[in-house]
């Protein structure tokens, strides 16, 4: 899909999905093995990690969110790469809500884009986000049968 986008000739480009995923995951209460994940991928000339982080605080905080912290990690496809953590109160501890990186150069080169051309890129979790605005503490609560309002 990244490739068709790249065809296109105006830059920049900004794309966006919620889609459903499945995870190989083990099911707990702050894990599910299939969710919704919020997608984001910006082409632009320029663009740094400064410029990811600032959209992503900016997002976050757009729903109420302060309490962020960004880790580096090692993704396949992103150098640098950062997972996204906000803090649970509920469960007293940061948990991870995203990850985030910059598309590595080789790959936009493969697209076809302009060496100039760079990318930002990150994926949510709509149910993380969710448990922590909403201090649910099993993220099981969410789906199913036993469903209920706080």
């Amino acid at each position: 899909m990244l490739y068709q986008l790249a065809q296109r000739t105006t830059i920049p480009r900004r794309y966006f999905s919620i889609d459903r995923v499945f995870c190989n995951e083990a099911v707990d209460r702050t894990h599910l093995a299939e969710f919704h994940q919020i997608e984001g991928v910006v082409f632009d000339r320029g663009l740094t990690l400064n410029d990811m982080t600032r959209v992503l605080n900016d997002f976050f905080e757009r729903l109420g969110m302060k309490n962020l912290r960004f880790e580096p990690t090692c993704n396949p496809y992103t150098e640098p790469s950062m997972e996204i953590y906000s803090y649970h109160e509920g469960l007293k501890e940061w948990v991870e809500v995203g990850n985030s990186g910059m598309i590595r150069p080789e790959m936009l080169l493969q697209m076809g884009l302009p060496e100039d051309v760079t990318c930002i890129a990150w994926a949510l979790s709509l149910e993380r986000l969710t448990m922590i605005l909403y201090g649910i503490d099993d993220i099981r609560d969410l789906f199913g049968h036993k469903v209920y309002t706080h």
